[in-house]
């Protein structure tokens, strides 16, 4: 199996990481939406401090680490969803690279691509060969490894007749010779509505999430409420607190790390079902299925 640590993966995630970064998304996830407030004022704090010819190298540091913290809850929700993607890819790359022998009227055959293949074509698949599309045999009978598409692990028999006959594009013929007509158009094929599934899930919230996120909204709004009151204080005791070390308090006080993470971890839960052929349509199935050992499938 191929790592999930792949150069592209990472390019693109780091690339969506700074997408992210747009108030227009983030601010679906308030906690780091303030961060990113935070550090846009440390920004422009320590421009003004270097236009004034003051120390800026302390304002420096605090908005270099407030963008590294935006930027990581970015980059590790961003990974979790390009992961997604590059498995729908990989489904719709070895569609459009399987080719198939398609049987012509005078009885010869000829090598078409299967995403050339039309509904009531009739084609020829060999010992070893992928089937290029979902059909019914017509002829022959083979052995058929359908743990790619239905996760069954061990191989089926095909049969022309009876109810057998259905074949699945995209499955593997292990011993035998066939003739299958296809039943389906292109783009209505089970491949197409697996990859049309795996593009179109989006993870929805959870009862827990929505709680946790309540939570943690009213955290953060308390500790800015507190941080706000500090400056009173300070100028009570004769104590010179900065705008830029009031944000790094605030941002240590916040839960930043739940609230960066939360969306990732849900993402990534989604992901690793994928990676076991199953597709979760809600977040709520993603927290089914951590309670899951075992599935048993009747065919």
């Amino acid at each position: 199996m191929a790592t999930i640590w792949q150069s592209k993966l990472l390019k693109e995630s780091a690339k969506e990481s700074f997408v992210k970064l747009n108030p227009a998304t983030l601010w679906r996830n308030p906690v780091m939406f303030i961060v990113e407030i935070g550090a846009v004022i440390t920004v422009i704090s320590g421009i003004l401090n270097a236009v004034s010819g003051s120390s800026f190298v302390f304002q420096l540091h605090i908005s270099l680490w407030l963008w590294f913290t935006v930027l990581f809850a970015n980059f590790a929700e961003a990974f979790a969803e390009v992961q997604g993607k590059a498995r729908a890819d990989n489904l719709r790359k070895s569609r459009s690279n399987l080719n198939a022998s398609k049987l012509l009227p005078d009885g010869t055959t000829a090598t078409v691509s299967a995403l050339d293949l039309k509904k009531g074509d009739i084609v020829i698949v060999k010992d070893n060969e992928m089937i290029p599309g979902d059909g019914d045999i017509i002829e022959g009978t083979s052995l058929v490894d359908e743990s790619a598409m239905t996760g069954e692990s061990a191989p089926v028999i095909r049969e022309s007749g009876g109810d057998r006959c259905g074949i699945t594009g995209g499955t593997k013929v292990l011993s035998g010779t066939i003739k299958i007509r296809i039943t389906a158009e292109p783009g209505n094929t089970f491949i197409d509505n697996i990859i049309s599934m795996v593009e179109s899930a989006k993870r929805s919230k959870t009862q827990n999430e929505i709680a946790l996120e309540i939570l943690l909204i009213t955290l953060t709004a308390l500790f800015i409420v507190v941080i706000a009151t500090l400056p009173f204080f300070s100028r009570y005791m004769n104590v010179d607190i900065s705008v830029t070390v009031l944000i790094a308090f605030l941002v240590c006080l916040m839960p930043t790390t739940i609230g960066g993470l939360l969306p990732a971890i849900g993402i990534a839960g989604m992901d690793r079902l994928l990676q076991r052929n199953v597709i979760a349509l809600s977040g709520r199935a993603v927290e089914a299925a951590g309670d899951v050992n075992y599935v048993l499938l009747d065919q």
